[in-house]
């Protein structure tokens, strides 16, 4: 019954690490750094997509890629449903795949 017990727990951690971003502890800070740009590149940002990039998202269609582009530039991204570009519903599908990156002025 011990071993069973055991077998389980044993199962449960490789589960949760498994599922886990995988940082090597010994790495150092530029792997890190590495990591966080690769998970922010996946991000669309939603002050340059286009059209076709943007009806991509889940819930988006025609009409909200073409508010969303007439709504830009945008500081944050939850200013989808502050300036009423999107009903809260369809931003919380897309919310983890989307960034308002700031245009540098030169």
């Amino acid at each position: 019954m011990i071993h069973l017990r055991m077998f389980f727990v044993v199962l449960l951690l490789l589960a949760v690490v498994g599922t886990a971003d995988f940082v090597p502890l010994n790495s150092g800070p530029a792997v890190a750094v590495a990591a966080e740009k690769s998970k922010e590149a996946d991000l669309l940002d939603i002050n340059r997509a286009t059209a076709d990039q943007l009806k991509a998202l889940p819930g988006i269609g025609d009409a909200y890629a073409e508010k969303i582009i007439k709504g830009r530039p945008y500081q944050r991204k939850d200013e989808l449903v502050q300036k009423q570009i999107l009903p809260r519903a369809t931003y919380e599908q897309i919310k983890y795949k989307i960034v308002a990156k700031q245009t540098k002025k030169k």
